[in-house]
C-alpha cells in the first residue's frame, strides 16, 4: 500500500511522525472511450495536451502551475515556491483542540486515511490513541496536503487512529428547503413497526456490489457473441396510498422479503 502523505502529529510539545494511507480502493469496472466507426476497429480515443501558441503536444515535464489574476494574464509558481510558503506547523498534523465524538456531524466527512506511526513514534501514538479512546474524544487538527489546507478529525479506534478529512464550513451547501407534511399517529406507528421488523445488526461483509457482478456477466455475454437481455425485475403495478403501502411492506418483511425489487 503506497503512502498518501507523510507528516507528524503535533500536540503541545509531543511530536509523533506518521504516514497516512488511503482506507478505500476503487473496485468498479472501468470502460475505455472508443471511436464509434463503421469499420468495427474501435480505436481507443487519445487525449493530447496541445499548446495553442507552440502548436505541439506538451509533455508533463513542460507544464507549470499558473494563476490567472486578470483575463489572459498569469503568474506562475513552482513546486519549490509552494514548499517555501509552508510553515513548520503547516507540514505537521497540528492538533488545535479536542472535542466529543458526537459533536462531529457525519455530513462534514470527506475521506478517510489510516494513520500509521513511523519507527520511534509508536509509544507516543499508542498513548494518544488510548487516552482519546478512553475519554471518547477526537482531535481536531489542521495540515497542508499538496496545495490545500485540510481540516482533520483524528478518530481513535480499538486498533488505530483514523484521520477523517472534514469539509470547511464554507464548502458545505445549505440544506434545501423541505416542506414538512403532517403525519398521522397511525401512520407513524405503522412506519415504526416496519423499521423494527427490518432491524438487525449491521455486518459490513454481508454486502457486495451486486451490480458489478451483473456487469461482469454482461461483458462475458458480449464476448461470447450473445445479446444482453433485460433483467426481469418486479415493480408495483399501480400507485397505492401510504398506509396500504406500509401494510404491504410490513407483510413482505414478515414473509422474508425486504423490497419490491429484491
Amino acid at each position: 500500500m503506497s503512502t498518501a502523505h507523510k507528516s507528524a502529529i503535533s500536540v503541545g510539545l509531543v511530536y509523533v511522525p506518521v504516514s497516512l494511507y488511503k482506507t478505500t480502493r476503487e473496485t468498479g469496472i472501468s470502460f475505455n472511450q472508443l471511436c464509434k466507426d463503421d469499420t468495427g476497429k474501435h480505436q481507443r480515443i487519445r487525449y493530447q495536451k496541445i499548446c495553442p501558441s507552440c502548436q505541439k503536444e506538451i509533455k508533463n515535464s513542460d507544464i507549470i502551475k499558473g494563476y490567472e489574476y486578470e483575463k489572459g494574464k498569469y503568474v506562475t509558481i513552482s513546486n519549490d515556491e509552494l514548499e517555501r510558503i509552508k510553515s513548520k506547523k503547516d507540514k505537521t498534523i497540528h492538533i488545535v483542540h479536542f472535542a466529543k465524538m458526537s459533536e462531529i456531524d457525519s455530513l462534514l466527512f470527506d475521506r478517510d486515511y489510516y494513520t500509521v506511526p513511523e519507527p520511534g513514534g509508536e509509544k507516543a501514538f499508542e498513548l494518544l490513541r488510548q487516552a482519546m479512546l478512553s475519554l471518547k474524544k477526537v482531535a481536531i487538527a489542521k495540515t497542508v496536503m499538496g496545495t490545500k489546507e485540510e481540516l482533520l478529525a483524528l478518530y481513535p479506534t480499538k486498533n488505530d487512529i483514523i484521520a477523517k478529512v472534514l469539509y470547511f464550513h464554507d464548502e458545505v451547501q445549505p440544506v434545501p428547503s423541505i416542506q414538512k407534511s403532517q403525519v398521522a399517529k397511525s401512520e407513524l406507528e405503522m412506519a415504526k413497526n416496519l423499521i423494527n421488523s427490518m432491524t438487525k445488526p449491521f455486518h459490513h461483509d454481508e454486502f457486495v456490489d451486486e451490480y458489478q457482478e451483473k456487469l461482469k456477466e454482461a461483458i462475458q455475454t458480449k464476448i461470447e457473441g450473445q445479446e444482453v437481455v433485460t433483467a426481469d425485475e418486479e415493480r408495483p403495478a399501480t400507485a397505492i396510498d401510504l398506509m396500504t403501502a406500509l401494510q404491504k411492506s410490513l407483510e413482505m418483511t414478515q414473509q422474508g422479503k425486504t423490497s419490491y425489487l429484491s
